[in-house]
């Protein structure tokens, strides 16, 4: 997968996951950690309340990345991060019938099931990557791309691409709750990981995307993001079942 220049068409389902947040009670203060991360002033515009804007502004344009451990507010963005998605994922699939995981809006599409077995199989690969990256030397080149890369390649589907042979989904997946099971342990080890680690982060390389290991961190949670969209997507087929 490769991160790409965003385009705030795409901002739409983000603002909907928004909305959605604060009608269940969450408030901008709580949420504001993952909208910092969007990193794009029309967007916290469109989405934060008037009074809110000129400090959510002053957020996202202060501050560079840091060689280190990681700052308690690293933490808390990427765990905010993975909440956001873990929860989303549950809220989307979990009340769907099984002919509503089959559904295929194309003959060559995925379905709903195939999507969550993909999160599945690349669920061990991306921390393995990640593990990779940390027992290598410390590397301070220039990264491929910034965290905004990182947080629009969640939200704008755009671009779109294969996934690579190692992690096209087998078909092994047969039960939803099986699934989001799976996926829940993924995320209870990286947010441990997140939560005590004393890495330098910010110091290593993840070869395959050109990122730094904190961006790394924060794509496995918005490459789920992307693929929350997709799922939505799927669900928005006009021949999508009803039930």
């Amino acid at each position: 997968m490769r991160a790409r220049a965003h385009s705030s068409a795409a901002a739409s389902e983000c603002q909907t996951r928004f909305a959605e947040l604060v009608a269940r009670g969450a408030t901008p203060e709580v949420n504001v950690v993952w909208l910092r991360w969007i990193a794009d002033a029309r967007l916290i515009l469109a989405l934060m309340p008037k009074a809110l804007v000129l400090p959510l502004l002053l957020l996202v344009l202060s501050g560079t990345p840091q060689a280190g451990p990681l700052t308690d507010l690293e933490r808390h963005r990427l765990i905010s991060h993975l909440d956001m998605t873990e929860h989303w994922l549950v809220d989307e699939v979990s009340q769907l019938s099984p002919e509503q995981l089959a559904f295929k809006p194309t003959p060559t599409s995925w379905n709903i099931l195939q999507v969550v077995d993909h999160l599945v199989v690349v669920g061990p690969i991306y921390w393995q990557d990640l593990q990779k990256a940390m027992q290598g030397r410390p590397n301070t080149a220039r990264r491929s791309g910034t965290d905004a890369d990182i947080l629009w390649y969640g939200v704008d589907r755009t671009y779109r691409e294969k996934a690579i042979p190692s992690e096209v989904p087998a078909g092994d997946l047969r039960d939803m709750r099986q699934g989001l099971e799976a996926i829940r342990k993924a995320h209870a080890q990286l947010r441990e990981y997140i939560k005590t680690t004393s890495d330098d982060l910010r110091s290593h390389v993840v070869e395959r995307q050109g990122s730094d290991a904190y961006q790394w961190a924060l794509l496995i949670s918005t490459h789920e993001q992307r693929h929350i969209l997709q799922i939505r997507e799927i669900k928005a087929s006009p021949t999508f079942p009803t039930r």
